[in-house]
């Protein structure tokens, strides 16, 4: 089984996503995780709703602290938080930069969703 962990400053949007991306897409092959640098303790109303419209539920998830993570990873990656994300044990390391969607328009948050989507399983398939 691989390990991955995501990580933005809140962990209520990018990098929750992406979790629930890679459970969806990964399945029992992939331990998933995500956490934050500065986490909001909360996920973004947002990112529930516009995971609601692809049928997966991200309500069960919590917002947490890089702190509350342990062991080694097999792929860590952050979301553009970028010194604020301090060094996590890993095989392998990506920043995909990519911008908050927490103050966008309905069309750009999901346009950032979609592409969290395809990164992920981009990632899943080079593991």
């Amino acid at each position: 089984m691989k390990r991955v962990l995501f990580v933005c400053i809140e962990n209520s949007n990018r990098s929750q996503m992406a979790e629930a991306f890679a459970h969806i897409h990964g399945g029992d092959q992939v331990e998933a995780l995500s956490a934050g640098s500065r986490p909001s303790g909360l996920i973004n109303p947002k990112a529930v709703r516009f995971m609601a419209e692809l049928d997966y539920d991200l309500t069960t998830h919590a917002s947490k602290s890089l702190g509350e993570v342990e062991g080694e990873f097999d792929a860590v990656i952050t979301m553009g938080c970028g010194d604020e994300c301090p060094w996590v044990p890993t095989k392998r390391r990506e920043d995909w930069g990519l911008a908050d969607p927490k103050h966008m328009d309905d069309d750009a948050y999901r346009a950032v969703r979609d592409d969290i989507a395809f990164r992920v399983r981009t990632l899943l398939a080079t593991l």
